[in-house]
C-alpha cells in the first residue's frame, strides 16, 4: 500500500480470526452493535497450488473495522453461522463478485441474498478501467500492491505482505460503494444497478453443474474432428484423475497445448509422442484411457455442437445489424460499454425470426428493454 493511504482508512482496527470461538465472539459483537446496514466481503482461494479449489480466506469489513476470517484454521463446520450472519446485513458489497459467489456456492451452497457489486456500479457510471486497483488509484490516489495476487493462500502462517494485501481488498470498499451509490442515484441509474446485481447473482449461483458437464471442452475443442473430440474427452478425464492423485492443478501437470498435440497425433494416426517429463505410471494409465476411447463407436462420439436448452435461432441479419446500431448509439449517448446494454448473444436472440416476442426479449433486464425501446419490434 502506498504511504499516501488516508489516515481514516489506515487506522481501521484489523482482526485475524482463526478459531471457532473467536469467530462466534466476533459475530456476537457485530450483531450486538446493531449496525447492519452494509458490509463488504472478498475471498482468497487456492486454485494455483492444489487440485481442489478451496476457500482460504474471507475478508470482511464494516464501516468501522476490518477482519480476516480463516476457514482453513477454523474449518467449514466451524463457520456454519457465517451465511446467516451475512444475510443479516441489508447490503453486501463485493467487487467483481462472480468468483466470490462461486466460492460461497461451492463451500456453503449459499450466496448473500443482496449482493452489490462495485465493478458493476463502475461500469454503469462509464468507467473503462474498472479493476479495483484502478478505481482505488482514481478515487483515493493510492496504489495497492498486486504482488500477492497469485500467492499460495493455503500456506500458514500468512506473511505480513499477504495479510496487508488481503486487508486492502476491503479497506476502501464501503466508502467506494457510498460514492458510487450517490453517483448512480444522481445519474438516475440506481435501479439499473440493482437489477444488474440481482441478475449477476442469479446467473452465477444458478449455474450449477452446467459448467462441469462440459469442462473437458477446453479452448480449441471446436477445431477437432469428432474422433479427436472423443480422444480429448478421455485425455481430459485422464489428466483430471492424475491431478487428483498428485494434488496438483492441471496447468502444473500438463498444459492444454501439450494435450491437444497428443490428441492431434492420435487423431491423425501418428504416434503419441508424450512430453519427456510424464512419468511411466501416468503414461500407463493414459494408455488405459486411450484404449477406452478406441472402444467408443463413431455414433457415440461427442457432438461438435453443445446442445442448448432452446431451439436453434434463425437470425435475420438485417434486423441484427439494426439492433446493434441502435445499441451502439444508445451506449455512446449514455457513456457506457455496449455490452452493458446487450451482449451479442442477446442481440442475436432479439433478431431471431423463429421466437415469439417474449422469447426474443428473454435475458434482457427491464432497464435494458427501456434503453432499447427503439430496437424492440
Amino acid at each position: 500500500m502506498s504511504s499516501a493511504t488516508p489516515d481514516r482508512f489506515a487506522s481501521f482496527p484489523e482482526r485475524y480470526i482463526d478459531t471457532q470461538d473467536a469467530f462466534e465472539a466476533y459475530v456476537s459483537m457485530i450483531l450486538d452493535h446493531g449496525d447492519l446496514e452494509a458490509c463488504s466481503i472478498d475471498t482468497e482461494a487456492d486454485s494455483m497450488h492444489s487440485y481442489e479449489t478451496k476457500l482460504c480466506l474471507i475478508q470482511f469489513s464494516t464501516p468501522r473495522e476490518l477482519a480476516i476470517i480463516d476457514p482453513l484454521s477454523i474449518g467449514i463446520d466451524g463457520l456454519k453461522a457465517f451465511p446467516d450472519f451475512i444475510d443479516r446485513f441489508e447490503k453486501v458489497w463485493m467487487h467483481g463478485a462472480d468468483y466470490d459467489i462461486s466460492m460461497f456456492s461451492m463451500t456453503f451452497d449459499w450466496a448473500p441474498h443482496r449482493i452489490m457489486d462495485t465493478q458493476i456500479a463502475a461500469r454503469l457510471l462509464g468507467e473503462t478501467k474498472f479493476g479495483l486497483a484502478n478505481l482505488l488509484e482514481t478515487e483515493y490516489s493510492v496504489k495497492v500492491s498486486k504482488q500477492s495476487q497469485k500467492a499460495d493462500w493455503s500456506q500458514r502462517p500468512l506473511s505480513e505482505k499477504m495479510l496487508d494485501y488481503a486487508f486492502n481488498d476491503v479497506r476502501y470498499l464501503l466508502d467506494l460503494a457510498e460514492k458510487f451509490e450517490t453517483r448512480l442515484k444522481g445519474a438516475d441509474r440506481y435501479e439499473w444497478f440493482l437489477q444488474s446485481c440481482d441478475s449477476a447473482r442469479s446467473t452465477v449461483f444458478d449455474r450449477g453443474d452446467r459448467v462441469h458437464k462440459d469442462a473437458w471442452r477446453i479452448t480449441g475443442w471446436g477445431k477437432l474432428s469428432p474422433r479427436g473430440l472423443n480422444y480429448l474427452k478421455f485425455f481430459w478425464e485422464w489428466r483430471d484423475d492424475e491431478c487428483r492423485r498428485l494434488d496438483r492443478p492441471a496447468f502444473k501437470f500438463l498444459s492444454n497445448s501439450e494435450m491437444f498435440r497428443m490428441v492431434g497425433n492420435l487423431d491423425e494416426g501418428r504416434s503419441l509422442k508424450p512430453p519427456h517429463y510424464l512419468k511411466r505410471p501416468s503414461l500407463e494409465r493414459l494408455e488405459g484411457f486411450i484404449a477406452k476411447a478406441n472402444q467408443v463407436a463413431k455414433s457415440d462420439y461427442p457432438s461438435k455442437k453443445i446442445r442448448s436448452s432452446g431451439p436453434r435461432l434463425d437470425i435475420d441479419e438485417k434486423r441484427f445489424e439494426r439492433i446493434r446500431g441502435i445499441r451502439n448509439k444508445r451506449a455512446t449517448e449514455l457513456g457506457i460499454e455496449g455490452t452493458m446494454i446487450a451482449t451479442r448473444s442477446i442481440m442475436e436472440r432479439m433478431a431471431s425470426t423463429n421466437l415469439t416476442v417474449e422469447e426474443r426479449l428473454e435475458g434482457l433486464l427491464p432497464w435494458q428493454c427501456e434503453v432499447l425501446t427503439e430496437a424492440i419490434d
